[in-house]
């Protein structure tokens, strides 16, 4: 089996996360479906007009754990594929993109198994942390899923 990956993490300093690249990458003859999963920031959370949102994160780490779920994506769904995982760091406004996840395969099932898998990974173990800016001028930094899922009683995603 056949698969390649790459695995970004784009400062909002610098630029943004290009759905085009994305797509670029996990393109080829050999492949009739590509998939893909883009996270928007979005203007409420919880109730709450969210302005925008901050994100910070281990590099090193998150690459090395976005690059671990693109590898047992592939091992899972077990055909050839292209695996791109791009998230941004640094403050991101309603409608930026945060996230892309995306894979080319030969057919679309495994391109939605594949994808699902790795979006669902770098959500629970990437060491990625959300702080929330609101509207009335507060900011909290989010109990990311993988600190729910840890904590006692805490709700299940």
């Amino acid at each position: 089996m056949q698969s390649s990956k790459l695995s970004l993490v784009v400062d909002r300093a610098d630029g943004q996360i290009s759905i085009a690249e994305a797509v670029a990458f996990v393109s080829s003859a050999e492949f009739g479906a590509v998939d893909i999963f883009v996270g928007h920031v979005r203007n409420v959370n919880l109730g709450r007009d969210v302005d925008g949102i901050s994100y910070d994160m281990f590099d090193a780490l998150a690459l090395v754990k976005f690059n671990e779920a693109a590898d047992k994506a592939a091992a899972h769904i077990g055909v050839p594929c292209r695996i791109f995982t791009a998230h941004a760091k640094g403050r991101l406004a309603i409608g930026d993109i945060a996230v892309v996840v995306a894979v080319g395969t030969g057919h679309r099932a495994a391109a939605f198994e594949a994808c699902r898998l790795v979006i669902e990974s770098v959500k629970h173990e990437a060491p990625i942390w959300k702080q929330e800016h609101y509207s009335d001028g507060d900011s909290v930094w989010s109990e990311g899923t993988s600190l729910q899922a840890a904590s006692p009683g805490a709700p299940s995603e």
